[in-house]
């Protein structure tokens, strides 16, 4: 017999090491960061967009009493869902709240009367559900002479949230809306 020996087979070391395992958890908990921030920015966005859309369909309510009452037809008021709720006047001659190039002027401290309001919306029913303020704003222009049979009028709304606290997701810009009422 010959003095040699079996050769010994190498085994590969099998599963990870313990630098490997640390380096795979970083990773993770990086990417649940990341998807994180994305969730809170988009409930973020999500509110934001609540509240350019209740203040875009403020204004449009405001717009339809407006042209409803001018094409002689309509109630002039329009109520909230306050506690008591309050039944706002509307007014539709001429003038209104200052106007700023096309858009109102919300730098005007204190604008005429029966052309501003601070509305209450409820958000999910009433008492139980939350309130939000919105100063709501109009101006009724003449463009038109009155000789026609009715003359033609360019109504401007705009509505802005109130009293909300400054955030990142809070900001929100006046909507303004614009139409034109006259003779069909």
């Amino acid at each position: 017999m010959s003095n040699i020996l079996p050769k010994r087979k190498l085994k590969r070391q099998a599963g990870f090491t313990l630098l490997e395992l640390m380096l795979a958890a970083l990773v993770l908990v990086f990417g649940l960061l990341a998807i994180t921030a994305l969730f809170a920015t988009a409930i973020g966005n999500n509110g934001r967009s609540r509240v350019d859309s209740t203040a875009t369909m403020l204004s449009q309510s405001v717009i339809e009493q407006i042209t409803a009452v001018l094409a002689r037809g309509g109630p002039p008021a329009i109520t909230d869902c306050g506690q008591p709720p309050t039944a706002w006047a509307i007014d539709t001659s001429v003038g209104g709240a200052a106007l700023s190039g096309s858009s109102i002027d919300f730098t005007q401290t204190s604008p005429p009367a029966g052309y501003h309001m601070n509305f209450v919306v409820c958000n999910g029913g009433g008492e139980a559900g939350t309130q939000a303020l919105y100063d709501v704003r109009w101006n009724v222009a003449q463009i038109s002479p009155g000789s026609e049979p009715q003359p033609t009028y360019l109504v401007t709304v705009a509505a802005r949230p109130q009293g909300m606290t400054p955030g990142r997701f809070t900001f929100a810009l006046p909507v303004t809306l614009r139409t034109l009422v006259g003779p069909q």
